[in-house]
């Protein structure tokens, strides 16, 4: 049987969120690295591991939408440097099974289906009025963000000072798990189905 990073098992992984589990994909590759042969074909993205795709949003560049906190902080000199962001992912595992005393894949699944948001905004132009609509979220759409904001929250609060982007990340991924509200994901996850909410 493979094992990731040649240590931790994907057997008995529970996926409770029923509209995620057809994309969150737990193959399990003892490298977490396909060389991009999975993204060639619409929604290819969706049988790739887990794993793999949050390295793959660790090492993308630039701050997403808008800077945070008035920061560029993504990717932090580390575009295309996978095995760095490889590495970064398999010393957060480390440190989250010291902590947890459980199975950091089985963190990840859950820190994915709490950091989810189920509700977003769009823009309709109507006779020359815009105005927002709450619209439900795609399961593709939810984890994007969700592996997004996870990623985010490792760089943001290691910013600028002497903390690892592992142990931030390795944090992150506990807190947004247990659905606690000092996560970054699960704010941003709060943040976004408020205003949706609004836009009924």
């Amino acid at each position: 049987m493979s094992l990731i990073f040649d240590r931790w098992s994907t057997e008995g992984i529970v996926i409770r969120d029923i509209s995620l589990a057809r994309y969150i994909s737990l193959d399990t590759p003892t490298v977490p690295h396909s060389f991009g042969r999975k993204n060639q074909r619409r929604f290819e993205k969706a049988t790739i591991n887990v794993v793999e795709r949050l390295i793959n949003k660790v090492m993308r560049s630039g701050q997403g939408k808008r800077k945070l906190s008035g920061k560029y902080i993504r990717g932090r000199n580390s575009t295309g440097k996978k095995i760095q962001a490889i590495n970064l992912v398999e010393n957060a595992f480390e440190k989250i099974e010291q902590k947890t005393k459980k199975n950091p894949i089985q963190i990840l699944v859950e820190a994915i289906e709490n950091a989810a948001p189920r509700e977003d905004i769009t823009r309709i132009k109507k006779g020359g009025i815009s105005y927002s609509q709450a619209v439900d979220i795609a399961p593709m759409r939810r984890m994007d963000e969700a592996l997004k904001n996870l990623a985010l929250s490792a760089f943001s609060s290691s910013f600028n000072n002497k903390r690892k982007a592992s142990d931030s990340l390795a944090e992150e991924l506990i807190l947004a798990s247990q659905g606690d509200i000092k996560s970054f994901s699960v704010k941003r996850r709060d943040e976004v189905e408020r205003i949706a909410k609004s836009s009924r």
